[in-house]
């Protein structure tokens, strides 16, 4: 029987409903998740509380304490794998932080819940004997941090929170699932090819996040040098096109030595310098942003969030960004 550690970090899959109060609050029901007596049928669980709090509240800096504990106990021999449980609203960059900065074989699985304790049909416990099943396969070594719920597999760098409220609410658009649980069984469908770690030792946390608009004039834009930011995403429409004011606007950061990078808001395809108008692509490109090939803006902060720990040279972290299928 193989070793999987379960680390707790708190969200819906801890909490409870209060009758009284109406709402659903923290319960500390991380202990409750060792005794699901399925669990321990599959392997030998080693459970850990690293914190208890709402997915919301999460931030770099705890991803990063969270990325050193994990590899801290993936450090060990007699370890196999990890299943981390999280709250859903931020699960999907916490995962990607993690694949960026363990670069571990072992399997790492993140798993919650969209439904609490209270209900009766809260998935949860299924999602995590699910998570166990896949931390303590063989076929699970080496690929990568994996996001586990509603029985389906995804690649931390692809996968995303689609639906409120819905238990089929992680999706891989325009990627699909890596695999399945199919009962006792872990089934795997593919690998995921643009994995990346990046060893650092360090992070910056200051990195912006802004999403374009039609008739934006990067006002906004302009005002976070003197908010102290090292590091700004913009989101932008299509293969990463802004409008000619917010094209301006980045420039105005590159002058002011912040690197920018420019991903899209459209769920599937690449960011590429095929439009030579002001503000196009290309014309981005020329003026010295980064076309990022991140799937989503906020994958793409948590990439320069990761980078900025090693250097803060644009060229440099255009390698990070801008790259093919190694």
């Amino acid at each position: 029987m193989k070793k999987v550690a379960v680390i707790t970090t708190g969200g819906t899959i801890a909490m409870a409903h209060d009758p009284n109060m109406g709402v659903i609050l923290s319960e500390n029901k991380n202990k409750e998740l060792s005794e699901i007596p399925q669990i321990h049928q599959i392997a030998d669980i080693e459970f850990h509380e690293f914190f208890d709090v709402p997915s919301p509240y999460i931030t770099p800096g705890m991803m990063f304490e969270l990325s050193k504990y994990v590899k801290k106990i993936l450090s060990r021999s007699d370890i196999d794998g990890v299943v981390i449980t999280h709250g859903t609203d931020t699960l999907e960059e916490t995962a990607y932080f993690l694949d960026l900065t363990i670069g571990s074989e072992k399997p790492v699985v993140v798993t919650a819940a969209m439904r609490n304790w209270s209900e009766p049909s809260t998935d949860g416990p299924m999602n995590l004997i699910a998570s166990v099943k896949i931390a303590s396969c063989d076929l699970s070594v080496d690929q990568g941090v994996m996001v586990c719920l509603n029985d389906e597999i995804h690649a931390a760098r692809e996968v995303t929170k689609t639906y409120t409220s819905n238990v089929a609410t992680f999706d891989s658009p325009g990627y699909g699932p890596l695999g399945i649980v199919d009962e006792d069984t872990v089934v795997f469908f593919r690998r995921s090819l643009e994995r990346m770690y990046i060893q650092t030792d360090r992070i910056e946390d200051r990195v912006a996040l802004i999403k374009t608009y039609t008739g934006d004039n990067g006002a906004i834009i302009k005002t976070l040098p003197d908010m102290g930011y090292k590091g700004v995403v913009i989101e932008g429409f299509g293969r990463g096109n802004v409008p000619p004011a917010v094209a301006d606007a980045m420039e105005y950061l590159l002058e002011k030595n912040i690197p920018v990078v420019v991903v899209s808001r459209c769920f599937k395809g690449r960011v590429l310098g095929v439009y030579g108008y002001i503000g196009g692509g290309k014309d981005l490109k020329e003026r010295g942003i980064i076309l990022g090939q991140e799937v989503s803006g906020q994958k793409a902060r948590i990439k320069m969030i990761v980078v900025l720990g090693k250097t803060k040279d644009t060229e440099s972290l255009r390698r990070y960004f801008e790259f093919q299928n190694r």
